[in-house]
């Protein structure tokens, strides 16, 4: 028979293994791990491992859940905290679709002025689902990236569209092209293979996956500027100490702050290597523009009429 002793030392050891498990919370990217945006993840990972007790874990790539998973797994409790791509949950509540309005806002200072106008009644929406919110970041403007010259609506019609939410879907099919949902972790494969030929999407995206390798040519249009957004569970958020949380707080503030700059900086850079690797890279001609913003505003007054009064009183608020 066993000892009283080693059974209690047993259990000891089985108590200590469950509390430092407790402490370490994994936290799901959907992004490659050079990314900026995973970049800064870790950095958050790491201000917060060595300002507390908890050990956040990053899993960049997909590694732990798929993009499209990452934000119902957190809800879930299945991770404790994760970033996704804002725009992406439209399906959710259409208010989370609010940075990607095509035309709404083209710049980084727009942009700042449409978070900032809109935080308050994110961080509800995502409180509503049971999450808590920390912080968002940008990416660069989105530009049109396409295997065929696009001269004319005629030229780029029937183009395979890479579609990432709602409003790019649309958008493929207020252009004449036809969406596919892929997530950019299969952004080279669709490319190489032809199942995708066309996309809008930020220059961070296309120099991640080495698009020039497929793609000829690359249009500045900066149609407007996607934000991911990080999210812890809410229930976890709630079993965390407020000296622990306030680090994680301070951390998120830092996060952000960093990832905008960064955005910010490396927006030209990557439109400069795509140059360098041999892409076209252009404005649109007249003709091509009008109808991207035609459609634009088709999109803009779609939403308006789904969202309701949260967002009239966003736009309202940026007059």
């Amino acid at each position: 028979m066993r000892s009283f002793a080693t059974v209690t030392t047993s259990a000891i050891v089985m108590l200590s293994a469950a509390a430092a498990q407790a402490e370490t919370w994994d936290m799901a990217l959907a992004y490659s791990a050079t990314n900026y945006h995973s970049e800064t993840a870790a950095a958050f990972a790491e201000e917060v491992t060595a300002n507390s007790d908890l050990e956040v874990v990053t899993h960049p790539g997909g590694s732990l859940f798929s993009g499209s998973e990452i934000y119902g797994a957190v809800r879930r409790g299945l991770a404790p905290m994760g970033e996704r791509l804002i725009s992406a949950l439209g399906n959710e509540d259409p208010f989370y679709e609010i940075d990607s309005v095509p035309f709404l806002a083209t710049g980084f200072e727009g942009a700042r002025a449409l978070y900032d106008a809109s935080r308050e009644t994110l961080e509800e929406t995502v409180a509503e689902a049971g999450l808590h919110f920390l912080y968002s970041c940008p990416w660069p403007p989105q530009g049109f990236y396409s295997v065929a010259e696009a001269t004319s609506l005629e030229a780029i019609a029937g183009l395979k569209f890479r579609a990432y939410n709602a409003t790019t879907s649309r958008m493929a099919d207020g252009l004449g092209m036809v969406p596919t949902t892929i997530e950019a972790a299969e952004l080279s494969q669709a490319f190489a293979t032809g199942v995708a030929e066309s996309m809008i999407s930020s220059g961070s995206t296309g120099y991640d996956r080495a698009l020039w390798e497929h793609v000829d040519y690359y249009y500045d249009v900066q149609a407007w500027l996607p934000r991911n957004m990080v999210f812890v569970n809410q229930r976890a958020w709630d079993g965390l100490d407020a000296d622990t949380q306030g680090v994680i707080e301070t951390a998120a503030a830092n996060a952000e702050a960093s990832c905008w700059a960064q955005a910010e900086e490396l927006a030209g850079w990557y439109v400069e290597q795509f140059t360098e690797k041999g892409m076209t890279v252009a404005d649109l001609t007249p003709e091509v523009l009008a109808a991207f913003q035609e459609v634009g505003g088709e999109l803009r007054a779609d939403w308006l009429e789904r969202v309701g009064e949260r967002g009239q009183a966003v736009l309202d608020s940026l007059q």
